[in-house]
């Protein structure tokens, strides 16, 4: 299973970024999707979950009303579009994928690489 998250890059403060998340190796509609995020000396957080048929949607407060999650299980590849990005979304960007929607890590059975957000202000 590899999971290759992509779109991260450095923007200014209101910008937006799409972070893409190519998933090979597993049945990737058989799956629950998340996006979560870490920042340097700080701990893994969840920011959104989608299921398996894309029927529910899960974000974190901090991602609510700027961030949107989705995916293409024709593409096997899900996504994170986030508006209005501010400085403190700064962190490593991972896709997730489990048998489970949840929102704590140990949920998930397979991880992404990350992908690097800077937001400078």
């Amino acid at each position: 299973v590899q999971l290759q998250a992509s779109g991260g890059g450095l923007v200014q403060a209101g910008a937006s970024l799409r972070l893409s998340c190519a998933a090979t190796g597993l049945t990737f509609s058989s799956y629950n999707m998340g996006w979560f995020r870490q920042a340097p000396g700080k701990e893994r957080e969840f920011i959104a979950a989608i299921g398996w048929s894309a029927g529910s949607t899960h974000y974190a407060d901090s991602a609510k009303g700027r961030f949107t999650i989705s995916r293409d299980n024709t593409k096997n590849t899900v996504y994170l579009q986030m508006n209005s990005l501010k400085p403190e979304d700064t962190a490593a960007y991972y896709c997730a994928a489990g048998v489970r929607t949840g929102l704590k890590t140990y949920q998930y059975n397979y991880w992404g690489q990350g992908t690097e957000v800077t937001v400078s202000s």
